[in-house]
């Protein structure tokens, strides 16, 4: 399957608040109130990852977490790394 073209990456991304293309990349940084909520969100993105079997990169600061998303096989952006981004922002707002 070849990389998504620009025009579904941008129409995708409308979708995703804050979420930018960086590349063959999307990526997020989210902030939170201190470091034990940073690293709860981390454990729960951890656990979305392994049960879609579609890992991000993770950046962990002390009240600040990045996620990127990237599909390595196709050397850019696929589906799948816009839907576990949908997932990840509904983990945001619990």
């Amino acid at each position: 399957m070849p990389p998504l073209v620009d025009a579904a990456v941008t129409g995708l991304l409308a979708t995703l608040p804050g979420w930018m293309r960086e590349g063959p990349r999307i990526a997020k940084t989210y902030t939170f109130a201190n470091h034990y909520e940073a690293m709860a969100f981390v454990n729960a993105v951890a656990w979305v990852s392994h049960r879609e079997d579609h890992h991000p990169d993770l950046a962990v600061g002390y009240r600040d977490v990045r996620v990127s998303y990237t599909t390595h096989a196709i050397d850019g952006l696929s589906e799948n790394d816009f839907i576990c981004a949908a997932k990840i922002e509904k983990l945001r707002v619990l």
